[in-house]
Parts: structure tokens; C-alpha cells; sequence
């Protein structure tokens, strides 16, 4: 693997420039602690009211930032109905980010990485490889506290914002486009916040459930019985052992190909 995590870990791409919003932009201090979430689809919100951005079904609120992007939930993929989302949260992982990588680069997939802002602080090297093979950068949470939907904005605003310089610093300048909430616990407050620094919030339709480490067998036949729920997959490469993630990607990456599947990134 040493040979092939150096041809990973390449040059990152060019720099973007990172707004402070607020007094609660401020680096946060700690390690993100062993995550296993029990993660299921977040539903997006509906509404009949009018609507600022194409699209969007939420009614932003006129006292908090406004939106640049939808603040709905994106579960759709931009390869429309036969796309294929590929995202990968929690990492980077110095074990399991190079080997998830290269799986994709074998096949020809570009996904979406939802990085936890103290990895992303811890492996800048990580961070600029996965920008620099292609794939996109999704902020999700500086802590990845599931419960972070009843918390104070104050609390819910430090752990996207931080997390977004934390990740946008180990890039080299390149920002998250989308915000995904540790166990989908978004809340009105936090998908507007996200929106407004122009990271759209993000669901799943199919969760590999890749965390309770099943067995290969048991991850690739759920992506194929629920592919059918939705176009954005969700898998894992930290937060324990992802030899299983990895396997189970070699082999469901061909075999959606072989469905008539393209692979694209979430909506914006």
C-alpha cells in the first residue's frame, strides 16, 4: 500500500478564499471521538410557500443569512434518475481514506466525501488527494454530535462553520459544497446556516449500515436490494475497521455499472 497511498496523496487544487460569518467563528479544540451512528434518510421538508431559489420547498427565515443554495435536503443526483451518489463520511482515515480512494480510482467513480473537521485538521495530505482525484468535499460537523439538533444555534452554528474552515484549511482553499448532519440531525436552523455559505444540505436513501460491520456480503446485498429507495448511498471510511467498506465497494461499484447505473455527485 505505501507505493500506492504516495500516488494518492497528490497536489491539491487551486485556493478559494473562506468568509468569517459571525462571532461564532472560532477553531475548535478536540478529537472526534469513535463514531458509530445508526444513520437513516432525512426527509426534506415540503411547503407550498414561495420560493427565493429553484426549487427550494423551505421557507428560509428572513432573520438568519440568507441562502445561496436550496437548504432543502438533496437526496437526488445531477445524472438524474439512473445517477448514483457515492458518499463516503467521518473520515479522513490515514488506513482506509488511500484504499477507499483507489477502489474508486479503479472503477472510474468520483464520490463525496462528508469530512469530520478534526480529521480533515489532522490529514490535510488526505484532504488535498481526494480533492485533487476529483471527488467533492462535504462538511459534516466538527464533532459529529448526533444530538447537535437540540443544541443552541450558537452550538449548531460552532460545528458546521468550524468544521467548514477546518476542512477548507487541509484543502489548500477548496471548499465543502455540501453539509451533511451526523445521524441526519439537521434542524431549519442548521440547513440555512449551511445554505448560506453555499454547502447544500445532504441525505442518504440507502445506508450500507457499514458501521455495524455485517459482513461484505451483507453490505453489497443491501445496496442492492435498496438502490431502488434512492440515488445516494452512504458508506464509511472512519470510525473503525472499514476492510469490509472496502471489499464491498470493489464489488458493488461494477455491478451498479452493469444496472445501467452512472455515478454522479449529489444535487446543488
Amino acid at each position: 500500500m505505501r507505493g500506492t497511498n504516495g500516488r494518492i496523496l497528490a497536489a491539491a487544487l487551486g485556493v478559494a478564499g473562506v468568509a468569517a460569518l459571525a462571532s461564532v467563528w472560532t477553531a475548535h479544540a478536540g478529537t472526534a471521538d469513535g463514531r458509530q451512528a445508526a444513520q437513516r434518510p432525512a426527509k426534506p421538508t415540503a411547503s407550498a410557500a414561495p420560493r427565493p431559489i429553484p426549487g427550494q420547498t423551505s421557507v428560509p427565515d428572513a432573520a438568519l443569512p440568507a441562502p445561496v443554495v436550496n437548504m432543502d435536503i438533496a437526496h437526488a443526483s445531477d445524472k438524474g434518475p439512473r445517477g448514483v451518489n457515492i458518499t463516503i463520511d467521518d473520515g479522513p482515515d490515514p488506513q482506509w481514506t488511500p484504499r477507499i480512494l483507489q477502489v474508486l480510482q479503479d472503477n472510474g467513480v468520483k464520490a463525496t466525501f462528508c469530512m469530520v473537521g478534526t480529521q480533515a485538521r489532522a490529514h490535510p495530505a488526505l484532504v488535498k488527494a481526494v480533492v485533487a482525484a476529483g471527488h467533492r468535499l462535504c462538511d459534516h460537523s466538527v464533532t459529529h454530535d448526533t444530538a447537535m439538533n437540540g443544541k443552541p444555534r450558537e452550538y449548531q452554528a460552532k460545528e458546521i462553520l468550524d468544521a467548514e474552515r477546518m476542512i477548507t484549511r487541509a484543502s489548500g482553499g477548496v471548499r465543502p459544497l455540501y453539509y451533511r448532519a451526523p445521524g441526519g440531525a439537521f434542524t431549519p436552523y442548521s440547513r440555512q446556516l449551511a445554505a448560506s455559505r453555499g454547502m447544500r444540505p445532504l441525505g442518504w436513501n440507502v445506508d450500507s449500515e457499514d458501521f455495524k460491520q455485517p459482513g461484505t456480503a451483507a453490505l453489497v446485498s443491501t445496496v442492492r436490494n435498496e438502490i431502488s429507495n434512492g440515488p445516494t448511498v452512504l458508506f464509511h471510511d472512519a470510525g473503525g475497521d472499514r476492510g469490509q467498506t472496502v471489499e464491498a465497494l470493489r464489488q458493488v461499484l461494477p455491478w451498479l455499472k452493469q444496472q445501467g447505473y452512472t455515478f454522479g455527485f449529489p444535487v446543488r
